[in-house]
This record gives C-alpha cells, structure tokens and sequence, in this order.
C-alpha cells in the first residue's frame, strides 16, 4: 500500500488505500454519535467560582449602617444618601428598605484592564498584609474586605472579574422598580462578558441598547492597530416596556420645544402653533415676490393635503381640516425648519427625539450646560473637576454631561438613582444638575468602598486620606455652586453620610457553661459601647425595612431625647428613645403621638415589671402602635 520512492520520505498512493476499514470506522462512529443523547446539552455562559458567586449573593451578614452626622450636610432634611463601605454589603442592607423602588441604576464599575482592582468576596486572609494587597479593616481591626489588583497573568483573570460582578448585579435587580432601568460602563476588555452576564440576570429580552460613548477627542495613538475614541455604555429594563426615552430636543433649541417662551434658534407663531427656524426666516415673514422670506401665518387651511394659504406650504401635510384643528387645539406644535416650507408636528406630550446608540460631543441636551455645548470628554470632565476642587482629584472621571444626559432619559419627579461604584460621585452631582435645570426633586444613593488615597497624589497633600472624602467634599462643592447658579431652584442639595459596620450587638453566644455571675450582669446590656442612639436608630431602620432618607426629627421629651423619623400624624413613622433610663412621662408622651411603630432599648427599664407597664401604656393610648424592644 505504501510505496518507497526514490529518497527518504515515504509517499502514501492514495489510489491504493483499502477504505474498507474507514468506511467501517466512520459507520461506527456514526452509529455511536446517534445513541448519544443531547437532551441535558444547553447554551450556558458560566466560569470557574460562578457558583460560589451565585451562593454569595443570597449569603446573610451581620452588618449595619452607622451614621456619620459629622460627613453629613443638612443631615435631618435630606433625602439622599452616601453610604461608605463594600457595595455587596450595602446592596444587601438595601434589599428590604428599597426592594423595587430605584427607577435608575447607572455603574461605572472596574474595567478590569489589567490594572484594576477587583473585590474578593469570601475571602480568608492571613494577619500580615501582602503589599500587593488592599485590606480595610473597620474601628475595631478586624478586615471587612479586600481587592486585588487583577493582573493579566492571574489564571482566573476573567473569572474573578465575573465572580466579582455577579452578586452585585443579581441584588442591584431586586432594587429597581418594574419600570426600572440600568446603565453600566464598560471598556472592550469585558463588554463581552458583562453583556451575557446581565443577559443571564436581566433577561435578554430585557436588553435596550449598547450605546457608544466618544469619550476623548484625542486618542493616544500608542496602539499599532488603532487609537480607541469610544467606551461603551449597557442598559437593561427590569421588565420590557413600551416606554420611549427622551434624547436631545427636538429642533436643536437649547430648552425644550414645549416650555413657555421660545428657544435661541425657533420662533413658534402663532402662540405656540407654528414654528419658524430663525436661522433660515429670521423675521418670521414670508414675501412672495422675495421667496427668501416668511410671511406671517395666522392660519393653516389644508385641503386634499395641501396649503390653501397665500403662501403654499411645498411638503405634503396628509391631515384633513377637522384633524388639523383638533390638533391645533391639543396644543400639537407644528414646525417649518426649511425655506422648502414643509411642515413637521410635535404633539405636546413629546419635545425629545430618540436618542441615538452614538453618544458624542456635539449632542445637543436641555440638561447641559451651554458652555459644554454637548455631552463632555474625559478631558473635559477632568479639567472641570479640578477647577472644583482646586487638585487633580480623581483620573479620568466621567463627565457631569453624560449622566445628566442618561438620567434624562427616563428619570423625573422624585425618582431614586443608584450608583453601586460611585468613585468620583459624578453620578450625585449630574442628579443634583438636572434637577436644578428641569425643577425635579431626584433622590441619589451613593455607594463606595473605602479605597486609600496614594500617599503620593495631590489629594492626599490637601488632607483627603479616602475616596470617599474626596467624593463628599466634591458633591458639597458641587452643590454650592449650582445654588449659586440656580438661586431660585428648589433643590435637595444635602446627604446623610452612613458608614457600613459590624452589627450594633455584642457576641453573646456562649454555652451555658462559660457564664460567670460577672458575665452574665455585663451582658444585660447587649449593645456594643461604642454605639450611639443614632447607631441604634439606623439599625433598626434597616432591620424595620424604613427607607433610610425619610425627614428626621429630634425631640427632648421629659428630658429625654426622642427620635420622630418619617412621622407626620398618627399610624405613621417611627418614634424611638435609647435613653439609659426612660422616664413614664416620656414613654407617655410617646404612647399619645400614635406612631406606627415604638422602639425603645431593653437595658432602659429596671426590671420585667417597667416593661409590663411600657405595654399598658400603649394598651391604652395607642393600641395600634407596635412596641419593639432592642
């Protein structure tokens, strides 16, 4: 079968081959592959601790919010939120106080470029800190957390990455309300990934839009293959709607069309019916014998799709007299853009185009500042932060411009906004922006890990030892000089600080056995030293399922001091005392305000028979009152 020329290799005459056994091997072969039963085969995107990231989301901790009055501003009357700790902990202590009332979520969360650092949850680590390490470690010493930088070389580069992301991800869903919508950064290095990881959470039929965002118009142009403009920007509905986002305003104007009054570039005549483009008719008049002008219209009579005017609108208007005038009256703006004449109409529950799936510079908003004339770069955006905050603070944050402009989208009234990787805090500050523009009342929850400032930076020169020092400061700035822009807005321009902490209570789990006559007086009291009222008041909010931005009053009653949160009558709020020893008069005082819920601390009363009274009390003032005791 096989010949041996002339030479040293050896040459297969393929004319001579018995394909009999092959032709025996592939039956065979096919035979076997038809028994072989493909039923439990699937399309599945998974890697290596996916299932340890699934158990992790659902995973319990014994974690609270202390509050942090001091970080604060305007700390009783705010509404919004800045809470400094591990984003998993924070979106778990979330869950019950917010569970479907966040209408927008945007994340700018770790590239992972090869120089990121990534959370690791789950960890064990020993006491001596590798260099390569980042831990933090609460009032107490003990580690809450740790990231890594999430080298290249790392076996599980992609599955850390993954691993980091699927748990905050699954919780951040529980969050947003039906009609709810996230938005979340991303470079090219995990764009693939993140898309089919919130394919997986959010559901693919869930997917909106990838949008390409310019991010700088000057490329470096270290690449031999090209010079990268562009970052990318995921949105997913909780649940596919019908709802249509609102992009740049219709027109170009720099306000919408539908305000009161007329923009810089559109004049409306007559009262908000017609609508001339100034740039081609700058007088608004037609002449007919000099067709460059526009000459006043008081009317429009169409007939068989066409103007009856003096003046003949050249585009076919295919509406029937009676429609026109129903519209006219509905308030239905009709528009002339061209010396052509022809006529577009906006109905007045619109004033946005679409927006489109390319986010660049020149895009025109209602939310944006003129100056900026568009959605910003990074360049833009850095060099307007350091105006702010007189150092270079943070490298490369996201533009003021472009969260603005994404909030626009779908966000108005009093709608929650979350950011899970707030860095910068870019995202408070577009929310605060808006709503002095548009007169919304935006509500913002900001959440970030407590990362070191590099000894060797600016910031940490000017005495800023933690991001989340830097990001206050810049939201407090931001806010003055938005006041000071806006001074007749009416906006929430404060936050309550909350810090993430081991729970309130002392360990007390111990056998029988290990009590000593000594032990057992120190545990009557079950709460840690360190903790104050406020510690107190905010665990039991959490515990109690209380949105933690609620209106907060502070009272002294029969010298002692009374936490009203959220109450405003009867069956409503909480209403809670810590103090070591309870006066009956306060508690009374108490029973006749007839809140929803009491909290009072177990170490306040002296023995069973005062906690036995405190229950008569409320048996008998306020009986629909419910008394919890801490």
């Amino acid at each position: 079968m096989i010949e041996k020329p002339s030479g040293d290799i050896d040459k297969i005459d393929l004319d001579r081959v018995d394909w009999c056994g092959s032709r025996e091997f592939f039956e065979s072969l096919g035979e076997a592959l038809d028994k072989l039963d493909d039923k439990d085969e699937s399309y599945d995107f998974t890697w290596v601790g996916k299932r340890k990231a699934i158990i992790e989301a659902g995973a319990p901790i014994n974690k609270t919010l202390r509050p942090d009055v001091e970080s604060s501003k305007n700390w009783e009357a705010t509404e919004n939120l800045f809470i400094e700790g591990d984003n998993l902990d924070a979106l778990k202590l979330l869950q019950e106080s917010y569970l479907g009332k966040v209408k927008m979520i945007y994340i700018d969360p770790p590239y992972n470029t090869g120089k990121d650092f990534v959370y690791h949850d789950n960890f064990k680590v020993s006491v001596e800190k590798d260099k390569e390490d980042n831990q933090y470690r609460d009032e107490e010493g003990n580690i809450q957390f740790d990231y890594k930088k999430n080298e290249k070389t790392n076996s599980r580069y992609h599955s850390d990455w993954l691993s980091m992301m699927y748990p905050r991800l699954k919780l951040s869903r529980n969050l947003l309300s039906d009609d709810g919508v996230i938005f979340a950064s991303i470079g090219v290095e995990e764009i693939a990934n993140l898309k089919k990881l919130m394919d997986e959470i959010y559901g693919e039929d869930n997917f909106v839009e990838i949008f390409s965002w310019v991010k700088t118009s000057t490329p470096p142009a270290l690449s031999t293959k090209s010079r990268k403009t562009n970052e990318y920007i995921l949105c997913y509905e909780k649940n596919w709607s019908s709802t249509k986002y609102n992009g740049e305003p219709l027109d170009g104007g720099d306000q919408p069309l539908l305000n009161s009054g007329n923009s810089t570039r559109d004049l409306r005549f007559p009262a908000g019916s017609i609508l001339f483009n100034r740039n081609k008719f700058p007088d608004g008049e037609y002449n007919p014998i000099k067709p460059d002008r526009v000459e006043l219209i008081n009317n429009i009579s169409i007939e068989n799709g066409r103007s009856l005017n003096e003046v003949v609108l050249r585009g076919e208007f295919k509406w029937t007299q009676e429609f026109l005038d129903q519209e006219i009256s509905k308030g239905t703006t009709f528009v002339i853009k061209s010396d052509a004449l022809s006529i577009r109409f906006i109905r007045q529950e619109e004033g946005y185009k679409r927006p489109t799936n390319f986010i660049k510079e020149n895009i025109i908003s209602p939310v944006i500042n003129k100056k900026s004339n568009g959605v910003e770069t990074n360049e833009r955006a850095s060099s307007d932060l350091k105006t702010l905050m007189g150092i270079d603070a943070f490298d490369f944050p996201k533009p003021v411009s472009l969260l603005s402009y994404l909030a626009d989208f779908i966000t108005k009234d009093d709608d929650v906004i979350l950011d899970f990787f707030s860095g910068s805090a870019t995202t408070a500050h577009a929310v605060i922006h808006l709503n002095a523009k548009d007169g919304g009342s935006r509500k913002w929850i900001m959440v970030q890990l407590p990362e070191e400032v590099d000894e060797k930076s600016e910031a940490f020169k000017s005495g800023y030892k933690t991001i989340p020092e830097i990001s206050r400061e810049r939201i407090r700035r931001a806010g003055d000089k938005i006041a000071a822009e806006h001074p007749e807005a009416k906006v929430d321009y404060g936050f309550r600080a909350l810090k993430i902490a081991d729970t309130n209570y002392k360990e007390v789990y111990k056998s029988a056995g290990e009590y000593e006559q000594s032990t057992l007086l120190e545990v009557v009291d079950n709460i840690k030293d360190d903790r104050t009222e406020l510690d107190l008041l905010y665990g039991v909010l959490t515990q109690s399922a209380f949105e933690l931005n609620r209106p907060l009053e502070t009272r002294d009653i029969a010298g002692a001091t009374v936490y009203l949160y959220d109450y405003f009558g009867e069956i409503s709020g909480l209403v809670a005392c810590f103090a070591s020893s309870v006066p009956e008069e306060t508690i009374k005082a108490i029973a006749t305000l007839k809140p929803l819920t009491a909290v009072f601390r177990d170490s306040s009363f002296t023995d069973s028979q005062a906690k036995v009274n405190l229950a008569e009390h409320f048996r008998i003032l306020s009986p629909e009152t419910k008394v919890k005791v801490i």
